[in-house]
């Protein structure tokens, strides 16, 4: 028989043996199992900009910030759009903090695959994690409770030896991933997750990122450009040039990292050449590919995870007109009676979708609307879906622009418009909308959208006009005209014409407004409309007004108001006795101009015109000035600015103030001219007039200061 002798041999010395024998002996040493504590990878090469969002995340692991008690931080969590960059931001705070000496135990790091066909599930990330902390694979239990608690003892007895550690989970996409991955409280751990999706379940400090600032996105560009070649100026020589570049591609780090890529393998390549290519293209996201990164495959594995109603949502929302659309927009593009909140609040928490200027409004971002498009563009019952979509949402547009039109245009005495209560709140969503509804109305180009399309051009004029959006207001008065050119609908392209000329008037564009007003008159002339005939020279005559041809001006604003007066339209001959005034001023015959701005007046308040009828009293202002009746002249002023400020004219109120200030100098009055000349600066400010606020503020300093009491 043998014994063992010491416990690390056999002894043979009492063994009793007849023949030959051999003996064999396995000799095993233990060494401990390896680790893998120093996993964290290499910070992004060009890493820049997110200063403010690094801060975030150091400040929230600083452990004489944070301590160990219950307030403490344990977990952060980095959500954004894919491409965002939430993976180098968490890998520098990582560097950032072991640097700090913040984590002696070590880092821990592992890739999720959220977003992947097959996820990895949290009983293998726990077994990996296990294994990194040198965890013998046969001592490692099965089951998610049993690998969780055995995972926050090795991470105790880590802190006791060594000291806290960081994990670094990244690329997750669901709180049951990452919820067993949470270290034990008091031992100063700390776990820090990246998402497309925000995970509010984990009581983490949330930082959500966005796109970069135009500053970051352009120092990305030049620093990846000089990584690869230090002498490569093509960004820093082209400033304006890499900003449209860093626009392009929707400030978004992986675009930009794919286009500097792209300038980076051809160095000859202009920026302004790359630009012309994603511009020209019919393929934005195709083009932001450089064989290794996608940003099509970075939406992709977003998308194809939605359920079928957010996917829905998505895609329609993609087909928006505007920057930012509110409730009703989205239930229209949906074909719903109520918007789909809780598809939308899902689709914010993946960053699918962002919030706009309000609580309840809607943005994409530029390349997740240049990917919905293309989604719907490439499935031929997408396309009807989305032409279906984009139908509903123009004759909701026609609906409500033109109902707040009506409200706009309402007179007192006349039967109040619904769905607006007051001039106010449709002003209000005017102005929420006024991007999307300019959009819109240029889907009068294709057929099947062109005749709602003209009907909503229509009734923008007044808004547009008010708020003195002249350019837009030029955008749409020429969408529908070449609309009803295209479709032989002459009477409509007599009325396009007629816009379009007030809009080219009012952008200080007379002798296009001329020809347009003239083109209107013809073909209302042709179609026999009369009544259209009279506004049209009408607009004509202040065109040549302000072209200072005053006896012509005076003559079509004459034939403006006789016709106006036979077809029985007081409110129009209101207008014309108003705009007469002011050419008979213009060509020295005072008296006459006063007698037809009081005409107007009373015109005016015959049909509850009451806007109108302060810019009479604005016009007669003018002509009592200049038949020497200053304190009328006062009287006059003093009641329009009280109309404007009473319809919130700034615009308006600023004319009737700077009008004032020119009575008060000229009766030697500096003081008085000088505090109303700042009161008409701030006025046309208001009015988003900037020109004529300087203009204001500048005749004020040429005044004398005010004498101190």
């Amino acid at each position: 028989m043998t014994t063992e002798y010491g416990g690390d041999h056999l002894d043979f010395r009492d063994g009793k043996f007849t023949g030959s024998f051999t003996a064999k002996a396995e000799y095993r040493e233990h060494a401990p199992a390896p680790t893998a504590l120093d996993a964290l990878p290499a910070r992004a090469v060009g890493f820049t900009g997110r200063d403010s969002e690094l801060r975030v995340l150091l400040d929230a692991f600083d452990p004489s910030a944070s301590g160990a008690g219950p307030e403490a931080v344990v977990v952060a969590a980095v959500s954004g759009l894919g491409g965002i960059g939430k993976t180098a931001l968490a890998v520098q705070a990582g560097h950032e903090a072991c640097g700090k000496g913040w984590f002696p135990g070590g880092v821990l790091f592992l890739d999720l695959h959220g977003y992947d066909e097959e996820p990895v599930t949290a009983d293998r990330a726990l077994e990996a994690l296990l294994r990194a902390l040198g965890t013998e694979p046969e001592h490692i239990p099965t089951g998610v409770d049993a690998r969780a608690a055995l995972y926050r003892s090795a991470l105790a007895a880590r802190a006791r030896e060594q000291g806290p550690v960081l994990v670094l989970a990244d690329n997750a996409s669901a709180p049951a991933q990452v919820r067993p991955l949470l270290p034990g409280g008091g031992a100063g751990h700390r776990l820090l997750v990246t998402s497309r999706d925000r995970l509010p379940q984990l009581g983490a400090r949330l930082l959500a990122l966005g796109e970069l600032t135009p500053e970051e996105a352009y120092n990305l560009l030049d620093r990846a450009l000089r990584i690869a070649h230090p002498a490569d100026s093509r960004v820093s020589d082209g400033s304006e040039e890499a900003a449209r570049l860093a626009a392009l591609c929707g400030h978004l780090p992986l675009a930009l990292q794919i286009a500097a890529a792209l300038l980076v393998v051809d160095r000859g390549k202009p920026v302004e050449e790359l630009i012309s290519e994603l511009v020209e293209s019919r393929d934005l996201l195709g083009h932001l590919n450089d064989g290794e990164r996608d940003v099509r495959a970075a939406f992709d594995l977003s998308y194809i995870r939605l359920p079928p109603e957010q996917a829905r949502v998505l895609r329609l929302l993609a087909l928006a007109p505007g920057p930012d659309v509110g409730n009703e927009v989205v239930a229209a593009l949906v074909g719903m009676g109520a918007p789909p909140v809780p598809a939308l609040e899902a689709l914010v928490r993946a960053h699918l979708v962002e919030r706009g200027r309000g609580r309840r409004r809607w943005r994409l971002h530029d390349l997740v609307r240049v990917f919905g498009v293309g989604v719907v563009a490439g499935d031929v019952g997408l396309q009807e879906e989305g032409e279906a979509a984009r139908e509903r949402l123009l004759a909701f547009y026609r609906r409500w622009a033109g109902a707040a039109d009506d409200r706009l245009r309402w007179l007192s005495g006349r039967p109040v418009p619904g769905r607006f209560t007051d001039r106010g709140q449709a002003l209000a969503w005017l102005d929420g909308e006024r991007a999307g509804l300019v959009a819109a109305v240029k889907w009068a180009r294709e057929e099947r959208y062109s005749q709602t399309a003209v009907r909503l051009a229509a009734c923008l004029g007044e808004y547009l006009y008010w708020r003195r959006h002249f350019d837009d207001w030029i955008t749409v008065a020429r969408a529908a005209r070449e609309a009803t050119h295209r479709t032989g609908d002459r009477p409509g392209e007599a009325d396009a014409w007629n816009d379009l000329g007030s809009a080219l008037r009012e952008a200080g564009r007379e002798e296009e407004a001329m020809d347009a007003h003239t083109r209107a008159r013809d073909l209302y002339q042709a179609v026999g409309d009369r009544h259209g005939e009279a506004k049209a020279w009408g607009n004509l005559g202040v065109a040549l007004g302000v072209a200072g041809r005053g006896a012509e001006a005076v003559e079509a604003l004459t034939r403006a108001r006789d016709l106006l007066q036979a077809v029985g339209d007081r409110h129009g001959e209101g207008i014309a006795w108003n705009n007469l005034g002011l050419a008979l001023q213009e060509v020295g015959r005072v008296e006459e101009a006063i007698d037809a701005h009081t005409r107007a007046r009373d015109l005016y308040q015959a049909v509850g015109d009451r806007h109108g009828e302060g810019s009479v009293w604005n016009n007669l202002g003018l002509a009592l000035r200049k038949a020497g009746r200053t304190e009328k002249a006062i009287e006059a002023y003093a009641k329009d600015l009280e109309i404007c400020r009473e319809f919130e004219d700034w615009y308006g109120a600023g004319q009737s103030l700077q009008n004032l200030a020119f009575l008060h100098k000229t009766t030697h009055r500096p003081a008085e001219a000088r505090a109303h000349y700042l009161r008409s600066a701030d006025a046309y400010t208001r009015a988003g007039a900037p020109t004529e606020a300087a203009e204001a503020r500048t005749r004020a300093d040429f005044l004398d200061q005010p004498l101190t009491p």
